[in-house]
């Protein structure tokens, strides 16, 4: 459990800060700060996935909530208007916890009330339930107002007159179909009176957004307006649904959601809490993609990503005890395998999936490699994986898109004008801020470890020519490799080369030649590649993407869209990459480095607390106090901090700092 006292719930300042999240395993989501107060557009309490995992739609952005006792009118919600804050019902707001979805405790002149909302997995529904807890012989009701949206989850909505208001109600069920092409949204309902609004909420600002240099006001209808009348341990409900609901069902759902879960955490690698709350976070990530499974990269805005996916997978999946996941988002992604690419990217609207990325299909064989060697099922790697990736290296060799192919020393070349192939892959109109064309550090390290994947598989089935060449191949991409990326200036690698150029960038994509493992360093130099990351880009939530020394060094990811993606990969810190340096760390120095290791891991226990609740951040920034920054939840985040802590059993010291 994660609480928020009074002290903090109460100071909009802190509350803001934290942000709670709720996913349905489909892609859709509800999400808010702890206050109440909506400070993205992509908060809300029912962002519907309508083309799983994408096609997200806000359909209910909140809920206007009035407490009234004694036939005083007390408001429980928060608002951002231009220039003022209204109501400020986070003054009533005595507690938050995430137990394990959120809870709101409110305390208004003697009378409590408890508020909770989850999602039901597989179904665009949401559940909020309110239980009065003190009441006494008082008089006391609650009224709620629906506030709706009914637009994609990147824009923003505005009074229109195209609305349509009109409501269906049955005696426990409303119902309103905004627009004739989106979904019907379905409140069922245990209140005693309900009535027809219509009426617009103007000029709401989302201070996040503004922030970011985004659009940040919106306007919102109440279409219908819910009494309740409270009493003692009494529960008002509301299901907001894709679908309808039978209210007298609430119960047992949320009985199957909450065995759900705890099933979840049973898969955990360790019984600590920190590890449980990682185990609960990547759950949050695995949803459904047709038939099969996939990894949203990060809430509040990615869908799913080949990249990340494939980083992630062992993570989320294998370091959990999930490994039918793992083998059902293999099978996915397999199908979508085009002239030897893996898609980097599945776009919002559902289209055609985009292939710009030279390395998530190099860790496409990681997965692979991983999945294979924690279930032991090679016969299935080779009926339904092996000849795809014979397949991926044979395009390789003779070149696919974007200029990919192998060099005659036996390296991996990349990369056209205008357009960005590895992670660092921020682009703002046509200036890619870090183009890094040519033969870039961390696609060798993966092309060769990729090699020898395929080499093993194939001795593995009795393969000999291709087990012959694969080996062949790789040989001469270590012997390259360790002739032509090592400077000696700087006593680390260089971050690409480029015909006869080469980069010597202090970046975080070197400790891939150590962290995977195949490695291309050994010996002293994997030490001093170590001494240097440790030295310029380590910090406590993970590696800087440039060394403070570089004249690009920004320290801070902030402003608007330009400032930001100019940032992203210019010192901005990825959590993400905390999993290869502890890897690279402990195969270095072995025993010796698991006090550092441990160390590093249990620095994230603060974090947990106070950014996205139970979650781990996309970034921070480059100088402490390293403010979280860009998505509060991001898969390879969260993953690879359970696949390190899994495979080197990093438990005691996270479970010390709880005890």
């Amino acid at each position: 459990m994660i609480e928020c006292t009074q002290e903090i719930c109460r100071d909009l300042t802190q509350a803001n800060q934290r942000e709670w999240l709720e996913t349905n395993g489909l892609g859709g989501f509800a999400s808010s700060t702890i206050s109440g107060l909506n400070t993205r557009r992509y908060h809300g309490l029912l962002i519907a996935a309508t083309k799983p995992p994408v096609g997200r739609l806000v359909l209910l952005s909140k809920l206007e909530e009035t407490l009234v006792i004694e036939g005083e009118r007390y408001d429980l919600s928060v608002n951002q208007y231009p220039g003022a804050i209204h109501p400020q019902g986070h003054q009533y707001l005595k507690r938050f916890r995430l137990d394990p979805f959120p809870i709101f405790t409110y305390e208004v002149a003697g009378v409590e009330i408890e508020k909770s909302v989850f999602m039901l997995h597989g179904e665009n529904s949401t559940i909020i339930q309110y239980k009065a807890n003190k009441i006494g012989r008082q008089n006391v009701s609650l009224e709620v107002r629906p506030l709706i949206a009914f637009r994609d989850y990147h824009s923003t909505t505005h009074e229109n007159a195209a609305l349509n208001a009109q409501l269906k109600m049955d005696a426990d069920l409303v119902s309103i179909k905004p627009y004739a092409d989106l979904p019907e949204l379905y409140f069922a309902h245990n209140a005693c009176e309900v009535a027809a609004t219509g009426y617009w909420y103007r000029n709401f600002e989302y201070q996040a957004e503004q922030a970011r240099g985004l659009d940040f006001q919106e306007d919102l209808l109440n279409p219908a307006s819910f009494q309740f009348a409270l009493k003692s341990r009494t529960r008002a409900v509301l299901i907001a649904s894709t679908q309808a609901h039978d209210i007298a069902r609430v119960a047992e759902l949320q009985r199957k959601e909450l065995k759900r879960r705890k099933t979840v955490l049973t898969a955990a690698p360790a019984t600590d809490e920190f590890t449980k709350f990682l185990t609960a976070a990547a759950d949050q990530f695995v949803v459904a993609r047709g038939t099969q499974k996939t990894i949203i990269a990060g809430y509040h805005w990615f869908s799913d990503w080949g990249r990340d996916t494939m980083i992630a997978l062992p993570g989320l999946t294998l370091a959990t005890g999930r490994a039918d996941l793992a083998k059902s988002i293999l099978l996915e992604f397999a199908e979508h395998v085009d002239r030897g690419m893996l898609p980097n990217r599945f776009p919002d609207a559902g289209e055609e999936p985009e292939y710009n990325t030279v390395d998530a299909t190099l860790w496409f064989f990681e997965a692979i490699r991983a999945w294979a060697e924690h279930t032991n099922d090679y016969e299935f790697v080779r009926a339904n994986f092996y000849a795809v990736l014979n397949d991926i290296l044979d395009w390789h060799v003779r070149g696919t898109r974007y200029g990919i192919r192998v060099d005659a020393d036996g390296l991996l070349n990349a990369g056209e004008p205008g357009v960005q192939l590895t992670w660092m892959d921020a682009k703002i109109g046509d200036w890619v801020v870090t183009p890094r064309h040519g033969k870039p550090v961390e696609i060798q390290a993966l092309w060769y470890n990729a090699l020898c994947v395929m080499k093993e598989f194939a001795l593995r089935f009795q393969e000999e020519e291709p087990a012959s060449r694969y080996a062949e191949m790789a040989a001469r991409a270590f012997a390259s490799f360790n002739q032509k990326f090592w400077n000696e200036a700087t006593g680390c690698l260089y971050d690409g080369i480029n015909g006869e150029q080469r980069d010597a960038a202090i970046r975080p994509n070197q400790i891939f030649a150590l962290s995977l493992p195949h490695t291309l360093l050994v010996g002293e130099r994997a030490k001093q590649v170590l001494a240097v990351v440790e030295r310029d880009l380590l910090t406590p939530v993970g590696l800087r993407s440039l060394a403070p020394s570089d004249p690009h060094y920004i320290p801070r990811y902030q402003g608007g869209i330009l400032e930001r993606d100019g940032a992203y990969h210019q010192g901005t810190v990825w959590a993400w990459l905390m999993g290869p340096f502890i890897t690279a760390y402990l195969k270095v120095y072995g025993e010796s480095g698991r006090a550092k290791a441990q160390q590093l891991l249990d620095g994230f226990n603060v974090h947990l607390r106070e950014a996205g609740l139970g979650q781990v951040a996309e970034i921070f920034d480059a100088e402490p106090p390293h403010t979280p920054r860009g998505c509060i939840a991001q898969a390879w985040s969260v993953a690879e901090l359970l696949r390190v802590m899994k495979t080197f059993s990093l438990f005691p010291l996270a479970q010390a700092a709880h005890s």
